[in-house]
């Protein structure tokens, strides 16, 4: 199986606070890997210098070959990777629809002055685009909320809308940020579901944070785990849920309530 994204040797520090220790991490193609670890251990430093948030000083992260630390956070989206923030970030004044046309802007090609013009190529484009859409509102049975705007709607399924957007973008690499946060049973099982689907009918790489441990050891292929933004293990889940380190890690507690390089970046050293 062939890596999609690489990791290798990343390090990054805010001040005299260390977020990432020498990071080496590979995702397959179409691997389901969750990401865990205990507060602070450096999972969101990862993810923000996956999508272009954080530049760090040390090592390399590469997209099929492709260099992300040469590209904008604009251009990693461009090029295949989707993010979903653990908090919602939708528009709640406009409606599913228009919240997910907003995640093919990516993808479109037209000018905006041949939207405003209402010329055949913007025309074809946009029908192009609403079509990519539909079958996402499909996908995550979100028919019934097409019209609403989203402020009205129940928590799960502005996540579903959330995870929607970022479909919405085509991406080759997902990358979510506590999505069953929130969620009760029965959405946490449809949530699995979904992910098992995007990985088997749309060739989705899936990487996942996440702290319901039942959730991840039942759904990843693979489970990475960070300490004090180290990798301190990384396998099968029942090779991880029995490794020691790991037990230790989990067991000792957290340092702090944060993410290391979010709170060196509140207060800087």
């Amino acid at each position: 199986m062939s890596a999609l994204l690489e990791v290798r040797g990343l390090g990054l520090r805010f001040g005299n606070v260390t977020a990432l220790d020498g990071i080496d991490l590979a995702v397959h193609e179409r691997e389901l890997l969750a990401v865990i670890g205990p507060n602070g251990a450096g999972k969101s430093s990862l993810y923000n210098c996956i999508s272009g948030l954080y530049r760090p000083q040390q090592g390399s992260i590469t997209l099929a070959g492709a260099d992300l630390l040469a590209l904008a956070p604009h251009q990693i989206a461009a090029a295949g990777v989707g993010r979903v923030f653990q908090n919602l970030a939708l528009f709640d004044n406009l409606s599913t629809l228009d919240n997910l046309m907003l995640g093919r802007h990516p993808r479109m090609g037209s000018r905006w002055w041949a939207d405003w013009l209402g010329l055949p190529g913007a025309l074809a484009n946009e029908a192009e685009h609403r079509a990519a859409v539909e079958e996402v509102i499909d996908f995550l049975h979100l028919a019934r909320w097409r019209d609403y705007p989203v402020g009205l709607l129940p928590y799960g399924v502005r996540k579903r809308i959330e995870l929607g957007r970022a479909l919405c973008m085509a991406p080759r690499l997902l990358l979510l940020d506590e999505p069953a946060a929130g969620l009760n049973q029965e959405e946490t099982e449809d949530l699995a579901a979904y992910l098992l689907d995007l990985r088997a009918e749309r060739d989705i790489t899936i990487v996942l944070i996440e702290h319901e441990l039942g959730f991840v050891m039942d759904l990843a292929d693979r489970v990475a785990v960070l300490d004090f933004g180290r990798l301190i293990a990384c396998g099968a889940p029942q090779e991880v849920r029995q490794n020691p380190e790991v037990i230790a890690a989990y067991i000792g507690g957290a340092p702090d309530d944060g993410d290391p390089g979010e709170a060196a970046q509140e207060n800087p050293a």
